[in-house]
């Protein structure tokens, strides 16, 4: 990590900030990182942002170990890290600011099937392994124009710690009842199967194999099949639109500080054309740098990032949803808190 403020010879665009800003995490974030870095480096040409997508998992370590000046993760911090976040930060403070919002998408590879109609009761079962073949019963029942192979199903999971994995086991076990007996968790919790490292690497194996089905950021789904995901008595497609009405209908969680903004989703809304099966990812960064530069750069690059600019530059990358202006307003006064400096 290295930043340097600038002096009086600003660029051409007016920014004075120059160095190199360092973060790591989320792997669902890597398309709309890919933006906000673009943009922030265009207005602010002497700043380099690297960002490694990880996963949540190795971000928050990297964060926490003070590796890292910010991370990306998709889900928030729990108590024993929120402790170690207290020590990692020279305020005593680390803010949590939800600035990507994107449905996860049940993919498949299905030969000649581009679209179903899948229950929570039957995505736990097939995850969990106990529906085995596209044509089983269960899968024909809420789909019957649809003509099914009878073809092996091949789950795909992740193979690291991830908000991804998260999000997924957390939705399965608000919905699903019986049919998901485990509990939410950043580690895939059903033994054998297909795993792959990252969101680029379960689209990857479900793209190399036929009757494969995974579960990732909508963002990277490309030309995969897609399910549409009962809620109520509707069957409900994945988009940012119906992502973000499920965000904004749920309580921030309660205990936390005035800046550590973490969203309680709820996952067994009927609301009309909400997808519950959404991700909220998570900017992590601390109330405080001992580095002034550091903490300049961080708090001009989430800046940026929360901005409307920013957050539409992302919705065309990665076909996230833009935060609400209620939920910007709050984030502008998180990032505007941060302070550098002894």
């Amino acid at each position: 990590m290295q930043a340097t403020p600038g002096d009086d010879a600003t660029t051409d665009t007016g920014s004075g900030l120059s160095g190199n800003l360092e973060g790591a995490g989320a792997s669902s974030q890597e398309a709309a990182m890919g933006a906000w870095r673009a943009g922030f480096q265009t207005a602010n040409p002497d700043v380099n942002v690297a960002y490694d997508p990880v996963g949540s998992g190795g971000g928050r370590t990297q964060f926490l170990e003070g590796g890292v000046a910010f991370a990306g993760s998709d889900a928030a911090l729990d108590e024993e890290q929120l402790a170690q976040a207290a020590e990692r930060c020279t305020s005593g403070e680390v803010i949590e600011i939800p600035l990507y919002i994107s449905p996860i998408a049940i993919i498949f590879n299905v030969p000649g099937v581009d679209s179903l109609n899948l229950s929570p009761e039957v995505i736990a079962g097939i995850f969990d392994r106990q529906i085995t073949t596209w044509s089983a019963p269960e899968i024909a029942a809420d789909n019957p124009d649809v003509t099914l192979p009878d073809l092996p199903i091949t789950p795909v999971n992740r193979s690291d710690e991830s908000g991804t994995t998260e999000n997924f086991t957390e939705y399965l076990a608000a919905t699903a009842g019986e049919a998901w007996p485990y509990e939410a968790s950043g580690d895939w919790p059903v033994s054998g199967g297909q795993s792959a490292q990252g969101t680029s690497g379960v689209v990857q194996t479900v793209n190399g194999g036929e009757g494969t089905i995974g579960y990732a950021d909508a963002s990277q789904a490309g030309t995969l099949g897609t399910a549409s995901i009962q809620v109520g008595e509707q069957w409900v497609p994945y988009s940012p639109e119906a992502a973000a009405s499920v965000v904004d209908a749920s309580p921030r969680a309660e205990g936390r500080s005035e800046h550590d903004i973490v969203v309680e989703l709820d996952r067994t809304t009927t609301a009309d054309g909400a997808y519950p099966l959404v991700l909220v990812s998570y900017t992590l960064a601390c109330a405080g740098y001992e580095d002034a530069a550091e903490g300049e750069l961080v708090q001009a690059f989430l800046s940026y990032v929360a901005s409307e600019e920013g957050q539409e530059a992302a919705a065309g990358a990665a076909g996230s949803a833009p935060i609400s202006a209620d939920l910007r307003a709050d984030a502008e006064a998180a990032i505007e808190a941060i302070t550098a400096g002894a």
